[in-house]
């Protein structure tokens, strides 16, 4: 699909929408990508959103330079040219557009991973009350000044080894119980920085199984 996306780093962006069987309207759920791309992973992950019952859309952060190069190495490279506010933009312009997409249900979940985990922590403060659930996977803390902003539940995913994001944690931690957000968190033991990526090493089943159930169960209780 293409939209708008005014402010962000091309007017416009394009993105992967996948929608379930049957009749919706259904909840929607932004699926957030590393920082490489929306590559093939991503892409099975929205779809993983759509057979588990929700509007599922994958961003790809470098459409303005012509979209995923095809391998991760080249993305990430072409990740690093673009404008970051403005690549922000993009996912927030992104966020607002499924919400108000036909098919939707007006409920809005935002999910990422790595970068895109950093970038939903981002949005639960961007889109305050409409947002309804946010699930960022080993991403960095939003600004400990603006926690206030989030008014969605979150659910929190670590690695056991990821020490630069996991050093964020407890100052993330002590904002949000100040600011009353409702929260939970699970570190997955003997994991790495992108362990539920299963197209690379680090990938680990069990704890990604268990991520994405939780993730799954999570968003059908926060967007019913």
């Amino acid at each position: 699909m293409t939209y708008p996306s005014p402010g962000g780093n091309g007017g416009t962006m394009k993105g992967y929408l996948v929608q379930p069987a049957g009749q919706g309207p259904w909840p929607a759920v932004l699926v957030i990508h590393e920082n490489r791309g929306l590559n093939p992973y991503i892409e099975d992950v929205a779809r993983r959103a759509a057979v588990a019952g929700f509007l599922a859309l994958a961003p790809d952060g470098l459409a303005p330079l012509g979209g995923y190069p095809g391998n991760d190495d080249d993305g990430r490279d072409m990740q690093t040219k673009l404008d970051q506010a403005k690549l922000r933009t993009d996912m927030l312009n992104s966020a607002r557009w499924v919400k108000a997409h036909k098919l939707s249900s007006g409920k809005l979940g935002v999910t990422g991973f790595c970068w895109g985990g950093g970038t939903a922590n981002y949005l639960a403060v961007a889109l305050g009350a409409d947002l309804q659930a946010g699930v960022p996977f080993y991403g960095a803390a939003a600004e400990t000044s603006s926690v206030p902003k989030i008014k969605a539940p979150l659910l929190i995913h670590y690695a056991e080894n990821d020490g630069r994001i996991n050093g964020m944690w407890p100052a993330f931690e002590s904002a949000l119980k100040a600011a009353g957000v409702r929260y939970e968190m699970h570190m997955y033991p003997g994991t790495q920085h992108g362990f539920h990526n299963d197209s690379t090493p680090r990938y680990k089943e069990a704890a990604a199984k268990l991520a994405w159930e939780r993730t799954v169960a999570f968003f059908k209780k926060s967007l019913s």
